[in-house]
């Protein structure tokens, strides 16, 4: 893969959870400051991203934070790295599939003039039987990982393109409705209600490290990783913070306490006409199946490394001849996945997910301290900025080896 490859994975695993429905939930917690909570949630994924920039430079591999925490702080580490990481694509997968099945409701309604009844469209605990839209994304997701790396990248790029144009035109209608009164309240729950939001947004930005999952498959990855992961970071936050700029502004902040579909309501409501929604309803759709792609294929090349290394079992590393694409693994993974969307609540899964996340994130950013004292004349691609190896242990690369 290519590094624009890369920073379309990046953006493809980002971009959709934060802004297609997790608004609903932030902005009834800060209120028009949910945009202070963007850019904190930025500044944390910020953080996080230039550490993974260190170490994918240094050692770049398919297993990310695992494969990163294996070489600098040990076995029994790397599994629990692993087993959060497993938490944090699995969870996040289901987490975005449940969110596509509001969108693609509505564009069904929009379009069809029907929709899957309430008791195939959520979770037992939310009221339904069992959301068979994220179970029929999951299986969609499958049949194209199964093709191999390169196609389901390409088909990834085309997804992120139509979902980015779809916010922008999103952004183009919403301002024409902006009401600069609707930022008067700006902070109704103050520090507090921005510190919530933040740890809800953050959320929105765990497809970042899907990135650091593709060392195995890239074209000169000590360059490539860093650069795609500080680009997919300056992208990601900028369509948020637009996109949130013009919803807070088309409407107010109150009005988004569980709404469903609320960027789709909000230019229908614009507008005064189906169409904007039914087109927003088409890029949330697309969106999210680029997410969900991306987190399943980051999960499964996290069971190809605890594989390999002999943490779990043998068969989720065998690797298909004609594919190159771990099959088993990949079948295990999607079944896995489609349980968890079709039968648990959104909100279980999106505070899961943000556990194993933070966890995965800070023994990241541990593991270049300890490679920085263990080996710091190990030839380094990029390094974290404003900062020093220190001037003790000494150790040559070929110590690492």
């Amino acid at each position: 893969m290519t590094t624009l490859q890369l920073t379309m994975i990046g953006v493809g695993g980002t971009v959709g959870t934060g802004i297609f429905f997790i608004l609903s939930q932030a902005v009834p917690e800060a209120g028009p400051a949910v945009l202070v909570s963007f850019v904190l949630a930025a500044v944390v994924a910020g953080l996080t991203v230039v550490c993974y920039a260190e170490l994918a430079s240094t050692m770049p591999s398919s297993g990310s934070s695992y494969s990163f925490t294996y070489a600098t702080m040990g076995e029994l580490m790397a599994f629990i790295v692993g087993a959060c990481l497993i938490l944090e694509y699995g969870v996040s997968g289901a987490a975005v599939a449940i969110g596509w099945s509001e969108y693609l409701n509505l564009l069904l309604h929009n379009t069809l003039g029907f929709s899957f009844p309430a008791a195939l469209s959520a979770a037992p605990d939310a009221g339904g039987v069992i959301n068979l839209p994220a179970v029929i994304l999951i299986g969609l997701c499958l049949v194209l990982l199964l093709r191999g790396a390169s196609e389901s990248a390409r088909a990834n790029v085309i997804m992120v393109m139509v979902k980015l144009a779809v916010l922008v035109v999103f952004a183009a209608i919403a301002f024409t409705g902006f009401h600069a009164d609707h930022f008067a309240n700006f902070a109704p729950a103050g520090v507090r209600g921005i510190s919530v939001a933040t740890g809800s947004l953050f959320f929105s930005y765990i497809g970042l490290d899907a990135i650091a999952t593709t060392g195995g498959e890239v074209r000169s990855p000590r360059r490539a990783i860093p650069r795609a992961l500080i680009g997919a970071l300056a992208i990601v936050t900028a369509i948020y913070l637009l996109v949130a700029v013009a919803a807070l502004g088309a409407q107010r902040a109150d009005r988004f306490d569980d709404q469903t579909a609320s960027l789709a309501t909000i230019v229908q409501n614009v507008v005064g006409a189906t169409w904007p929604g039914t087109l927003l309803a088409i890029g949330a759709v697309i969106s999210i199946f680029s997410v969900t792609l991306i987190c399943l294929y980051g999960q499964t090349r996290i069971l190809y490394s605890m594989s390999r290394d002999g943490l779990v079992p043998a068969a989720l590393s065998r690797v298909d001849r004609r594919t190159h694409v771990p099959a088993f693994n990949t079948w295990v993974v999607c079944a896995a996945v489609a349980v968890l969307a079709g039968l648990l609540p959104l909100g279980i899964l999106a505070d899961l997910t943000s556990i194993g996340t933070l966890t995965a994130f800070g023994l990241v950013s541990l593991g270049v301290i300890v490679l920085r004292r263990t080996a710091p004349d190990l030839p380094r691609g990029f390094k974290v900025p404003a900062t020093r190896s220190p001037p003790f242990c000494r150790s040559s690369p070929a110590s690492m080896s």
